[in-house]
């Protein structure tokens, strides 16, 4: 992919929200500036105490309008920080919506990778949190670089018109601050990009080991997982120590080139002061105040310059996460966040997609291999996945996809669906081609209920609807569809039951129900079961398939296309799809299995 500069993606940031940047950089412009006043102030309470000041005031004057510039920058600050917090927020906010959405356009059940590594959800925090906000700092530092800049530069012109030859030492630390800064570029990066590779590793790690709490316990693993996670934990502290050392070595190294350049100009000032007599003790005062404002900038200048290397390791790591241009990351939307005047902007409504009515369903050469399998020498027929299969489903019909474990049943629906995909092969819905499988098979031209579905850490009512706007009689109707209806009955907070973390409250059986009635509810044209028998007994499964034969009486006509080894299952069945090894080995009726599945 193509390497963007980071001053252009910087650029992106800033014009996004312009109105608040360049509010807050005016305010930070006084929060530098008004400092810089009471040089002049001081300079002229000197002068005026040796009668050499331009100005008719008195020294208690002087005294009054530094008091006054001192609560002026109090306001400033005051003010700064509100702004300044906003403009933080909407940054990171901006970065975190954008990889959000970046990723959920990828399928749903590729594995998330990097440079062919596969890395575990746990692993994403560390670029939504770590990598978001040191970009955060990168883009509203550049005001306080502006404001200082400023300062600084109307300081620079303020020393040369007191002494030009001395004021010419001051651009020395600069020419070394930039020397540095070249010969440690890439270590800046290298280590950084190490420490946040570490930090990665460990919030991956924590999130596994919450969700497999169970699975530990009952290997007697506590301790091995507990040293493997002290061993990340150890080799993230190294590698941040390294990064953080890097940074302290180089901020003393600006600071201490800073003050020793500081320390000479001085010395050649009070030199030129005591022999040519060419500086008044004003203008000495004003030379060692506004001196320390310019030396103070290069040592922030170096800093930041420092800051934006790391940045630019925070957007490759992005780009390298969602697989696509930087540009994307930075690419300008509506947040809907709270103004500072407290008003909240509302998201405009989400029209449910048009419905479009199902009629028949062609799947022509579909084909998909798993990463890294059929390659490197391995033939043809030990490639994981599936190979040119084809199928059709007409309205109504009632379609079993059935084979042994690892022949690609899964791997079929997903590829179908969108989840995967598709290396090879077409789609067509009523004889039009379907490009984007992902974006069209959702409700309500489809539902698709996996062998283990998610559910999320709210009310029963909350998992069902996921946004939809439904009654609660019409959800009540769908948990009966699904034959959770009893279940519901036992629950004393009814579809207010809080179900916990992945339904960690409900058995293998109700979640499958539950995830039943929130597509059952949605009335799709198209109804895809993944192994429902899975986590239901014999009877409970019957009774589930009974009452959802039965919608073909009335005025919702869905089409199944299912996963299943039941019998009962496949006895009902219109048509059989016998997969194996990938491939379609039989189609038929029941009839037409083999023995061994029919029994």
């Amino acid at each position: 992919m193509k390497r963007i500069p980071i001053w252009f993606l910087l650029q992106r940031m800033i014009v996004y929200a312009r109105s608040l940047y360049w509010t807050d950089t005016a305010l930070w412009i006084l929060i530098a500036g008004l400092p810089a006043v009471p040089g002049v102030i001081i300079r002229e309470f000197f002068n005026t105490l040796t009668q050499q000041s331009a100005f008719p005031f008195s020294s208690w004057t002087w005294i009054v309008i530094l008091l006054a510039t001192g609560l002026a920058q109090i306001a400033a600050i005051f003010t700064g920080r509100i702004t300044k917090t906003q403009h933080r927020f909407t940054m990171n906010a901006l970065i975190q919506r954008n990889l959000l959405a970046k990723l959920l356009e990828r399928p749903g059940a590729e594995a998330l990778t990097i440079q062919e590594n596969t890395i575990s959800p746990g692993e994403v925090i560390s670029f939504f949190r770590e990598d978001a906000t040191q970009i955060e700092d990168t883009v509203v530092g550049t005001n306080e670089i502006l404001g200082e800049g400023i300062f600084a530069i109307g300081s620079l012109i303020l020393l040369f018109s007191v002494n030009a030859s001395i004021t010419l030492f001051v651009f020395l630390p600069l020419v070394l601050i930039a020397v540095i800064l070249h010969r440690v570029s890439d270590r800046i990066k290298r280590y950084r990009r190490a420490s946040r590779q570490a930090t990665q590793q460990v919030t991956g790690l924590v999130g596994e080991m919450f969700t497999a709490v169970q699975a530990i316990q009952v290997a007697g693993a506590e301790k091995t997982v507990l040293n493997h996670f002290r061993q990340l934990c150890d080799r993230r502290r190294q590698s941040i120590v390294k990064d953080q050392l890097l940074n302290a070595i180089l901020s003393s190294s600006f600071d201490n080139l800073v003050s020793l350049g500081t320390g000479a100009i001085l010395f050649f000032a009070a030199q030129s002061m005591q022999n040519s007599q060419t500086l008044s003790v004003g203008d000495f005062a004003l030379f060692v105040y506004y001196l320390a404002y310019v030396t103070y900038f290069l040592g922030f200048f170096g800093e930041f310059i420092a800051l934006s290397k790391q940045s630019e390791v925070s957007f490759e790591r992005m780009q390298a996460l969602v697989n696509s241009e930087a540009t994307t990351i930075v690419a300008h939307h509506p947040l809907y966040l709270p103004t500072l005047t407290g008003k909240k902007s509302q998201p405009p409504t989400i029209q449910e997609t048009t419905r479009d009515r199902f009629e028949v369903l062609q799947a022509s050469n579909l084909t998909y291999h798993y990463l890294n399998s059929g390659s490197y020498g391995v033939a043809l027929s030990a490639k994981r996945g599936i190979t040119d299969i084809s199928l059709e489903l007409q309205r109504g019909s009632f379609t079993v996809i059935t084979g042994s474990i690892g022949s690609g049943k899964t791997t079929l629906l997903q590829v179908l669906l969108g989840l995967l995909p598709m290396q090879a092969g077409e789609i067509h819905w009523n004889s039009q081609k379907i490009a984007n499988p992902l974006q069209f098979f959702v409700p309500p031209q489809s539902a698709y209920t996996p062998q283990v579905p998610q559910l999320f850490s709210t009310t029963l009512r909350e998992n069902i609807l996921l946004g939809l706007q439904r009654s609660d009689e019409e959800i009540r109707n769908a948990i009966a569809l699904s034959m959770f209806d009893r279940d519901l009955a036992m629950m004393p907070d009814g579809l207010d039951t809080q179900i916990g973390s992945r339904g960690m409250r409900l058995s293998g059986g109700q979640i499958q129900r539950v995830a039943a009635a929130r597509m059952l509810i949605r009335q799709p044209e198209l109804l895809v079961f993944d192994d429902l028998s899975s986590a239901l007994d014999v009877e409970t499964e019957q009774q589930l398939w009974s009452k959802l034969f039965q919608l073909k009486s009335q005025t919702w006509t869905p089409t199944f296309l299912v996963v299943s080894h039941r019998r009962t299952v496949l006895e009902r069945a219109d048509r059989i799809i016998l997969l194996s090894n990938g491939k379609i080995e039989l189609e038929g009726t029941f009839a037409d299995l083999p023995s061994a599945y029919r029994k």
